[in-house]
């Protein structure tokens, strides 16, 4: 998988990505990030990326021109890459926004899948919506509240795709059994030792019998998801 991550704020997003699961990911060739300072796609002396809003209003809006030709230039190598591709795959241009759809599980799994994805992280007031109509293919919000930008949006959808890819984890079975992969929450965990500070952990746990330990950890990933998410239950 290829990630592009278009941003006026590149120090902020990179740090993050050199460490961690997402750092060995990296290391390992199974994901190729790559972060992009939009101010490098002007052609001011001032590199200008943001203007005042038509109508009137608060804030600053980031502007079509080095948007439209930093997405061009990252497509036109997405370009040059699938000609020798065998493996071909799908392609999404995602822009991080309040008003997208939200990120959930089903939606990581999918866009997982993809063999190309290139993020957009708003900033100020958003993006000119002649970007979002012309080039945005769709629009991904993580959760139903505000940030200064979306390159914190942007990490969040860039781990939990990259997690999900075959080879990043040590244990395959791991990614499967999280939270929300089957719209139920995890049960809880526990590890060495067996007691501690007077709390012993589950006797079914300790019992070797694999069928029991199935039924227990079903029962309460059902009791969790009853009483914190009933919601997902409809």
């Amino acid at each position: 998988m290829r990630i592009d991550i278009v941003t006026a704020l590149p120090d902020l997003v990179a740090g993050p990505l050199e460490h961690s699961i997402i750092q060995r990911a990296q290391r390992k060739g199974l994901v190729d990030i790559r972060v992009h300072d939009l101010r490098h796609f002007t052609d001011d002396k001032h590199r200008t990326i943001d203007d005042y809003p038509f109508g009137g209003g608060g804030g600053m809006v980031l502007k079509p021109e080095p948007l439209f030709a930093c997405i061009e230039a990252i497509r036109a190598e997405w370009a040059e890459q699938a000609d020798s591709d065998e493996l071909g795959g799908g392609e999404e241009v995602i822009y991080l926004s309040p008003d997208g759809e939200v990120l959930d599980q089903p939606l990581a799994n999918v866009l997982s899948m993809r063999k190309r994805l290139l993020l957009v992280a708003g900033h100020y007031k958003g993006i000119d919506q002649r970007v979002r109509d012309t080039l945005i293919t769709r629009e991904v919000s993580i959760g139903d509240y505000v940030l200064s930008g979306g390159e914190i949006p942007a990490l969040v959808l860039t781990d939990a795709l990259i997690r999900l890819l075959p080879g990043v984890l040590g244990d395959a079975q791991s990614a499967l059994s999280d939270s929300f992969q089957d719209g139920l929450l995890d049960a809880p965990n526990y590890t060495r030792p067996a007691e501690f500070r007077g709390q012993a952990v589950p006797d079914v746990l300790l019992s070797g019998d694999h069928d029991r330990i199935h039924a227990w950890r079903e029962a309460e990933r059902l009791r969790r998801t009853r009483e914190r998410r009933p919601d997902l239950l409809d």
